[in-house]
């Protein structure tokens, strides 16, 4: 029983050592890869916002995109 209760003590050290030193996994150097064109929603993305900005002129309001401006189409 000593044995597995050793076992189990290491395996959970180990584990716990793995989140001991955070480090920055995406260095601010690499992030231009990681925002390549396929990864978005949208493969047109003038397109997407053209139509969203439509479809928030007629509804006259905004809803919750982050951005400020009036209902009638003036931003």
């Amino acid at each position: 029983m000593s044995a597995a209760r050793l076992v189990s003590i290491l395996l959970v050290a180990a584990l716990a050592a793995g989140c001991a030193l955070p480090e920055p996994w995406v260095k601010p150097y690499e992030r231009e890869r990681l925002a390549d064109p396929i990864m978005k929603f949208s493969r047109d993305s003038l397109s997407a916002k053209h139509v969203e900005h439509v479809r928030e002129v007629r509804e006259g309001a905004r809803g919750a995109t982050g951005v400020q401006g009036g209902g009638c189409g003036c931003n």
